[in-house]
């Protein structure tokens, strides 16, 4: 009768023994890792205090107080809120700084977005092409409105004289402080051509980040173009165009450089901003409470708003 040898019973913990427990050098290697960590991270964190944190506390409390010029501040929670209502030019200030984020960010992102499906293959001058549309950012951007307020001169400026010769116009046009529209235009004009090319350039980088075997895919199975783009590149460009959004409406919420120097908030205050208003109210008016509840309270709808447009689009990309 053959004999069947019993089988060892297999220890169930065998597969799973406890790691051996770290020994004092690799303890002491582990904590010099992280004080090194420490302290290469030190050299920002002290910027992001020193330069940052402090100046936005110093904001706040700025804003609850009557704070003069010169002089001792004192607290008068919350009139400077509750007096931004009386503000003049606060009013028009938030509705011409909401009308021209609209149009900016919908005409900037649609340029941008050209610019980058123009430039995505490789062909012959497309280096050129991404060259030329990403100089513009070299120059400052006061710089820049500086030169567009000389282009655009009607004394000085080669626009009107272009123009009239092509017959675009007749006459002189003052496009910085003849009427609403003209001053507006202007901005948005020099805001498209100094920016453009640097938005282009973070949608290029998402544009060339999604693989090409998916188009290849989508060709094989008979997708238009118009198809492809909106079932394969619109969805995987939805975190770069969540950022290029962000930072579009921030700019143009946040706008005071070309105003102030191309049409100096007019005509009639017409293209007044609420940063224009801030300014007003802290160098003009020497009112620096009322102009840090201003701020805080831009910093707030900042917050809010841009929270609630990368939800939406997180949720759509989910």
């Amino acid at each position: 009768m053959p004999v069947t040898a019993a089988s060892p019973r297999r220890d169930l913990h065998s597969d799973t023994a406890a790691p051996p427990a770290p020994t004092p050098r690799r303890r002491r290697a582990a904590r010099r890792r992280a004080l090194l960590g420490a302290l290469y991270a030190t050299p920002n964190t002290v910027m992001v205090g020193l330069f940052f944190l402090v100046p936005l506390g110093l904001v706040i409390w700025m804003s609850l107080n009557r704070w003069p010029l010169l002089g001792a501040p004192t607290v008068n929670v919350p009139e400077n809120f509750t007096g931004a209502a009386d503000n003049a030019l606060l009013g028009g200030a938030i509705w011409f700084t909401l009308k021209y984020t609209l149009i900016m960010t919908v005409a900037l992102f649609v340029l941008s977005f050209g610019l980058a499906l123009l430039v995505q293959q490789r062909r012959r001058g497309t280096g050129f092409l991404r060259t030329a549309f990403f100089m513009p950012m070299a120059v400052g951007f006061a710089s820049a409105s500086l030169l567009f307020l000389g282009l655009l001169s009607d004394e000085i400026g080669p626009v009107n004289d272009l123009l009239a010769k092509v017959g675009l116009i007749d006459g002189y046009v003052s496009w910085t402080s003849g009427s609403a529209d003209s001053a507006l235009g202007s901005a948005i004009v020099l805001v498209l051509w100094r920016f453009a090319g640097f938005n282009m350039l973070i949608l290029l980088t998402g544009l060339q980040a999604i693989p090409l075997e998916l188009y290849e895919a989508a060709r094989i199975d008979g997708a238009t173009r118009v198809q492809a783009f909106r079932s394969i590149t619109l969805p995987l460009m939805r975190p770069t165009i969540a950022l290029v959004l962000t930072m579009m409406t921030t700019g143009s919420l946040l706008a005071f450089d070309q105003f102030w120097i191309l049409t100096r908030g007019g005509p009639d205050n017409s293209t007044t901003s609420l940063v224009m208003v801030i300014y007003r109210e802290a160098f003009i008016r020497f009112d620096l409470g009322s102009a840090a509840a201003i701020s805080v309270a831009l910093l707030g709808v900042l917050v809010v708003f841009n929270v609630i447009q990368l939800g939406v689009l997180r949720r759509r990309s989910q």
